[in-house]
């Protein structure tokens, strides 16, 4: 079965990419930061812009908007998990299995990532508050500024959101919690 990918060009996608076997390989600031580059590096070569982010120790979540004439997110996902595994190579301990050996692939990251392309404002906000309450969700953290691998701290710099965003005490929309 062929997997058919929404393409719309410059429209505004949701993210989520996960860690092989979720492993936590995302789980230090320097391995962040070897992203971060990955990430860099690719919007140079192809650029869009990164509405939110957000790293946990095993996946990632991000909402992008793409240039209005493009609508290739694949190969700018896969060029950033190239460009990251290739940084993390010496890391690894262990052979990938052979399914991957004969792709010449490592063990970093699953084969796909989902995506979701935005349909409107309000799906576009929902996104949004997901990929920034994310950390607290999953235990991490009690309050979405306390995680530091976050777009929630540009949005709290830039006013549109307080910083107890997301704690305790606060409202958060249901579908940030889902």
């Amino acid at each position: 079965m062929q997997y058919r990918r929404d393409r719309a060009p410059g429209a505004s996608y949701f993210f989520t990419l996960v860690t092989f076997n979720r492993r936590p390989l995302l789980s230090s600031a320097e391995r962040v930061a070897m992203l971060r580059e990955a990430v860099r590096q690719e919007r140079e070569r192809r650029p869009f812009f990164i509405d939110a982010m957000v790293i946990l120790p095993d996946h990632l979540h991000a909402v992008w908007t793409l240039p209005p004439d493009d609508a290739d997110y694949s190969i700018r996902w896969r060029n950033i998990k190239r460009a990251f595994t290739q940084q993390l190579v010496p890391y690894l301990r262990g052979a990938p299995g052979p399914s991957r050996l004969h792709k010449g692939e490592q063990a970093v990251w699953q084969r796909r990532f989902w995506e979701h392309r935005v349909r409107d404002e309000r799906d576009y906000a929902n996104h949004l508050d997901y990929v920034h309450f994310n950390p607290v969700k999953h235990g991490y953290v009690v309050r979405a500024a306390d995680w530091p691998f976050s777009s929630i701290h540009r949005y709290i710099r830039a006013g549109v959101l307080p910083a107890d965003w997301g704690g305790e005490g606060m409202e958060v929309p249901a579908s940030a919690r889902e």
